[in-house]
């Protein structure tokens, strides 16, 4: 599990490994090198969210409008973080919001890899 290319990733989780060594099954290295280089552009480290959820009550909607929430984003935003009171939520649930959002990026650089004909 240590020498694997995923612990390169900052804060990487448990769930997070798991799904990424699911997800590239039968890559070659270079695959894997390739993305490795897409998804850590686009990843969002949990711990880095925890900064977010705490900008968010100075800033309302931040952590969501980084997640590619828009419509959230601006509904916080507007409302002032639903009165806070979905502000602190997302500062509790912080790791969902940011695997939510790395699985999808797992799933955004699977294709770009895939269609760049990566051998």
């Amino acid at each position: 599990m240590f020498d694997s290319p995923f612990m390169s990733l900052p804060g990487i989780t448990p769930q997070e490994y798991s799904y990424l060594q699911t997800a590239t099954t039968g890559f070659s290295e270079q695959q894997l090198r390739g993305f490795l280089m897409i998804y850590g552009s686009k990843r969002r480290n949990p711990d880095d969210m925890v900064l977010y959820c705490i900008l968010g009550f100075f800033v309302p909607g931040l952590p969501r409008f980084l997640v590619n929430q828009i419509g959230m984003g601006v509904l916080y935003f507007f409302t002032v973080g639903l009165c806070f009171i979905g502000t602190i939520i997302d500062l509790i649930n912080h790791k969902t919001l940011a695997f939510e959002y790395n699985q999808r990026m797992v799933f955004e650089s699977l294709q770009m890899v895939k269609m760049g004909n990566i051998q």
